[in-house]
C-alpha cells in the first residue's frame, strides 16, 4: 500500500500533467485566433477543446485525472468582410475562427490557478517528508 504523502504527489502529479495540456490548448487556440483558410472560402482554424476523466489508480485507491481527448470546436465560424484577404469568397467575406479570446482568457486562468493548486499541494507533500525524514533523524 502507498503511504498518504506518496498518494497526493501522485495525483498532485496527474492534476499537474492535465492543467498543462489543457493550457497547451488554450494557448494553441490564443496563437491561432486569426488564422484564416488559406485560399478562397476554405475553412479557418477550428477552436480545440480538452476533456478529461476521472480515473481510478488502483494502487492508491482513488480517483485521478487524465485527459480523455482533445476535440474539436463544432460551433460556427465567425465571418468577416475583408475583400482583399487572400482567403475571401467571391463576395468578400471571410470565415473567421470560432475562437472566442474572452473565453480563451477565463480558460486559462481557471487552468493556471489548479494547476498552482496541484504544484502547491505537490510543495506541501514535499516538506511534510522531509520533515518526517527530520524528526527520524533526530530520534
Amino acid at each position: 500500500m502507498i503511504d498518504p504523502l506518496q498518494a497526493s504527489s501522485r495525483l498532485a502529479g496527474a492534476g499537474l500533467e492535465a492543467q498543462s495540456a489543457r493550457l497547451r490548448v488554450i494557448s494553441e487556440n490564443i496563437a491561432n485566433a486569426q488564422s484564416t483558410g488559406k485560399t478562397a472560402g476554405s475553412d479557418p482554424y477550428a477552436r480545440k477543446t480538452i476533456t478529461f476523466r476521472s480515473e481510478l489508480d488502483r494502487a492508491l485507491g482513488a480517483s485521478s485525472v487524465q485527459v480523455k481527448e482533445i476535440g474539436v470546436d463544432q460551433a460556427p465560424f465567425q465571418v468577416e468582410y475583408d475583400p482583399g484577404n487572400p482567403a475571401a469568397d467571391e463576395r468578400g467575406f471571410v470565415k473567421m475562427p470560432n475562437v472566442n479570446m474572452l473565453v480563451e482568457m477565463a480558460d486559462m486562468r481557471e487552468a493556471n490557478r489548479s494547476y498552482e493548486a496541484n504544484l502547491q499541494m505537490m510543495k506541501q507533500a514535499r516538506s511534510m517528508i522531509t520533515s518526517l525524514i527530520d524528526l527520524l533523524r533526530g530520534a
